[in-house]
């Protein structure tokens, strides 16, 4: 197949893989503090992340010059325009990440993040009010533009006010419960999912657990609340963990990456909630998601790879 055609159907979902990876890199940044772990695994898969993003950003600014109407075309599905929110819930992400390397850096990362993830949130919302979408289109990336307004705390604590703060998180919140019930409702009643959507489920372990370690971020508290989002993203990865046999036979899509950062995102909200009430019980599960999220993220990895010598990524659908 020809590099342009490959170019041509560059997805928008290839920045999940940039959320994968920084989730996991700053699951080991927390772990080094907790466990005692070394640094240099999450200063290298900090340079991994920082280098698949900016390769990634490149090809979709080239894709969007040489393929201005295909790029549109994406951003008016009403499945795939959300995936367009992975591009500031990364930044936001390596905002986090780079914290510990480079304040300046994660200062800007987090400020562009955050207006971008403020526009995108805007758009989408007008969007599924404006258009007479159908019930079979609702699934859980839709979830992914309201994750990342429960995100923008979680690296702008100690950049703004937590009064401003507190508006992406209550937009959050409330957008989360809402589409909650939604994707339930089609779930269970109407058509199940397409098998390349099968792994968006994960997603559904992501706003709870990162609303955890954002409610903590903005109160500085781990109280009622806090269990209550902590033990939801629990549930969910417990479900979707019990499920396993639904996952084990699927053909591989670049969705695969949907697996990746809702388990890391809840392996943080872990170490959080042990770090904040000393639970045993919280210690241990931290340490068996990182060993499950690290095995996942790399043979997901490995699998991308592998489809990417092959050239059955960036096809036409």
């Amino acid at each position: 197949m020809k590099k342009t055609a490959r170019l041509e159907n560059f997805p928008i979902m290839m920045f999940s893989i940039v959320m994968g990876l920084s989730g996991l890199s700053i699951a080991y940044q927390k772990a080094s503090h907790l466990f005692h772990f070394t640094r240099l695994i999450p200063n290298l898969l900090a340079g991994l992340t920082s280098a698949v993003f900016v390769a990634i950003a490149i090809t979709y600014v080239v894709k969007y010059f040489k393929y201005r109407a295909e790029v549109k075309e994406e951003f008016s599905h009403p499945v795939r325009m959300n995936f367009f929110a992975a591009i500031p819930i990364s930044l936001l992400l390596m905002s986090v990440m780079y914290q510990e390397i480079n304040l300046q850096v994660a200062t800007s990362l987090w400020w562009v993040g955050m207006l971008l993830q403020a526009y995108l949130t805007l758009y989408t919302i007008s969007f599924w009010i404006n258009r007479n979408l159908e019930i079979q289109y609702s699934n859980p990336a839709w979830f992914i533009p309201i994750v990342g307004n429960v995100l923008v705390p979680v690296g702008g604590a100690d950049i703004v006010n937590r009064d401003f703060l507190m508006y992406f998180f209550a937009v959050g919140i409330f957008f989360w419960i809402i589409l909650l019930t939604i994707i339930l409702n089609r779930i269970i009643f109407h058509h199940v999912l397409a098998q390349k959507f099968m792994p968006t489920l994960f997603i559904f372990i992501a706003p709870p657990a990162v609303g955890t370690i954002s409610y903590v971020k903005v109160t500085g508290e781990f109280d009622l609340f806090a269990s209550f989002l902590f033990n939801i993203g629990l549930f969910f990865t417990l479900l979707l963990l019990f499920m396993y046999k639904n996952f084990i036979k699927l053909e591989f899509f670049i969705s695969w990456w949907a697996f990746t950062f809702p388990l890391t995102a809840m392996t943080i909200a872990s170490m959080l909630a042990h770090h904040m009430t000393g639970s045993i019980f919280c210690y241990y599960t931290s340490i068996g998601l990182l060993v499950l999220s690290t095995c996942v993220v790399v043979f997901v990895a490995y699998k991308t790879v592998y489809h990417m010598l092959k050239k059955e990524i960036c096809v036409m659908e």
